[in-house]
């Protein structure tokens, strides 16, 4: 089994009782870290110098709708009912299986250019199984770390998730691969009546599989009491948005163990409503982030890190403000924090805490090293904030499952010009669909 030595570089570990940032070796044996530690001595592995690097965990973008990557940036000016109405109205009936193959094998891609090992792909344009079949392909092909979610187009709210087509994908091409987990994508209690609710959530339970809905604004419909009253909602329950939810119920669901995912940006110029991350944090909780469409915006999960630390700090100095009449003296919210909401949270909204997220012995080798050498980060006097304020010219090298996916600066995948192709070709389809539809 292949063994490499990580040494020179700063590690964060993000794990429990070690320093924000320390000098140590990562010793990688096969797809696991073997031993974090100083001066490690491992003769028989490869040694790769990492001197004025700082290693993190890989990064986690908790939910991105990778079908949509070949539709990059065409709604960077809508709102949210914008969105719905030109991509869910429009757009996703002119989707063939093989727009959905390249948009998740260059969304994946760049995903790992950007720092991201480990992917919420919130498939809900799963129209037949070949749509399903080659989006996972797409996954698999890169050799991203993914929890493939799911979903179907919009639908009546009394029909239930096809659990026929989750058997199928269990029993073949999500059932068995060390990188990939199935999960699903329900319309949730928001869009659903609430016994196709209580019977989705009911059906993911029994399969052991994670949940995840979306939740953005608005009254809560009958369904969220229903899965509430039937016991439903757990740990392996994931509300992406959350948006403006009463107090009340974000502390419900805190309490349940339910995880909450935001995309700030997306969030913020879309109009979804505020942020639920000042909630969470009241109730001693924290969220996970993602990127959600790049249709809109870009998929770099450290600028949702830090755009959600900004707002959050943003409301907090505000409210600090109005009610003494002075200036705050400290932060509410820290570099770590919004850090720790990339990976730990990440890793846990995705079922995944016990594989990911973290540099401790027994984890999935699933790394990033950031070159801070670079002009835009040097010096890296805190290694913490450095990441965070990283972009991906700084994003040097990413191992998932310890195989490299990018070394100096360049992903490793063979044909990224003819994969470039396919896509322009593939949007530009379904761009002249929707105008002539």
């Amino acid at each position: 089994m292949n063994r490499t030595l990580l040494r020179g570089a700063r590690v964060v570990t993000m794990a429990p009782g070690r320093p924000d940032a320390e000098r140590a070796d990562i010793l990688i044996d096969g797809d696991r870290i073997a031993v974090v530690g100083q001066d490690l001595d491992a003769s028989d592995a490869e040694s790769v110098d990492l001197t004025g690097r700082v290693i993190i965990p890989g990064l986690v973008n908790a939910h991105l709708h990778t079908w949509q990557t070949g539709l990059r940036a065409v709604g960077a000016d809508w709102t949210l009912m914008e969105y719905l109405t030109h991509l869910h109205g429009g757009a996703v009936r002119h989707y063939r299986p093989d727009d959905m193959y390249v948009s998740n094998l260059a969304g994946a891609l760049n995903q790992l250019n950007c720092g991201t090992t480990t992917l919420g792909d919130w498939c809900h344009n799963s129209v037949t199984p070949e749509h399903a079949d080659a989006a996972v392909e797409g996954l698999v092909q890169v050799g991203i770390r993914a929890v493939f979610l799911h979903g179907t187009p919009y639908r009546d709210p009394d029909l239930p998730h096809p659990l026929a087509e989750i058997d199928r994908l269990l029993d073949g091409p999500a059932g068995d691969h060390p990188l990939l987990t199935l999960g699903m994508a329900v319309q949730g209690p928001q869009y659903s009546s609430p016994d196709t609710a209580v019977a989705d959530f009911r059906a993911a339970a029994e399969r052991g599989l994670v949940t995840s809905l979306h939740q953005s604004g608005g009254d809560l419909a009958p369904g969220w009491d229903a899965v509430r009253d039937a016991g439903l909602f757990g740990p392996r329950t994931n509300v992406v948005h959350g948006s403006d939810l009463p107090d009340g119920w974000v502390k419900r669901l805190v309490e349940s163990g339910v995880t909450f995912t935001s995309t700030p940006e997306n969030e913020l110029g879309q109009g979804h409503g505020t942020p639920v991350t000042g909630a969470l944090l009241r109730h001693g909780a924290a969220p996970s982030l993602g990127t959600d469409v790049d249709t809109v915006v870009p998929g770099q999960v450290l600028t949702a890190a830090r755009v959600a630390l900004a707002h959050q700090r943003g409301l907090d100095h505000a409210r600090h403000r109005q009610s003494t009449g002075t200036h705050a003296t400290t932060p509410s919210v820290t570099a770590k924090q919004a850090l720790a909401w990339a990976t730990v949270e990440g890793a846990k909204a995705l079922g995944l805490a016990d594989r990911v997220g973290r540099i401790e012995p027994g984890m999935q080798a699933d790394l990033v090293a950031v070159d801070t050498r670079a002009l835009n980060l040097w010096p890296a006097h805190n290694p913490v904030a450095a990441v965070l304020h990283a972009d991906i010219a700084n994003i040097e090298a990413v191992m998932v499952a310890g195989r490299w996916r990018k070394r100096d600066h360049a992903l490793l995948h063979p044909g990224l010009d003819k994969i470039k192709d396919r896509l322009l070709e593939s949007g530009e389809r379904l761009l002249r669909a929707m105008d002539t539809a």
